[in-house]
């Protein structure tokens, strides 16, 4: 189902962000509140609703990976999107098509298996990874709390030591 909320057609540039849960709204509510232009894409109508009421961006219901969709979005090489669905393999998709048939100036993308990061070399869209940034928090958690018992290990060394002994 295609569904435009709002009728005026995004001005080109800015941030397309394309999934409205919980993070796609957060972004996107506090992106226009500092006063970018900001459109959301999201299949189900009713995830609009977790948009601050402040939001002043326009929301088209519809898949991120719906030409028409992407086309109403006005994607351009201005544009920012931000792919956060909390569907992966969407994600992806979403990615490649406006990095390749939009060719949006900066594309980033939320996986849930860091693994799966290998698609996008060379494609320059970047990625986040809910499960990489936990663990790199909890190793610079752990490296503070070796400073201040006096081991001064840095958890990247222990990574690439890791690493190291895998390969030997």
């Amino acid at each position: 189902m295609l569904g435009l909320l709002r009728r005026a057609r995004p001005a080109r540039g800015d941030v397309v962000v394309i999934g409205c849960g919980r993070l796609g709204a957060t972004l996107a509510s506090s992106l226009s509140e500092e006063g970018r232009d900001v459109t959301v894409v999201d299949r189900d109508i009713d995830a609009f609703r977790k948009l601050s009421p402040s939001f002043g961006g326009l929301t088209i219901a519809g898949s991120g990976t719906n030409l028409e969709v992407l086309e109403q979005a006005g994607i351009d090489a201005r544009t920012t999107v931000i792919c956060v669905t909390d569907k992966e393999n969407i994600n992806i998709m979403a990615a490649q098509m406006t990095r390749t048939l939009f060719e949006a100036g900066r594309v980033v993308a939320r996986l849930y298996n860091p693994d799966k990061a290998v698609v996008f070399e060379g494609q320059d869209i970047e990625t986040i990874c809910p499960v990489r940034l936990a663990a790199d928090f909890v190793d610079r958690v752990r490296a503070d709390a070796d400073r201040a018992e006096g081991r001064a290990d840095d958890p990247a060394d222990d990574r690439a030591a890791g690493r190291a002994e895998a390969r030997a």
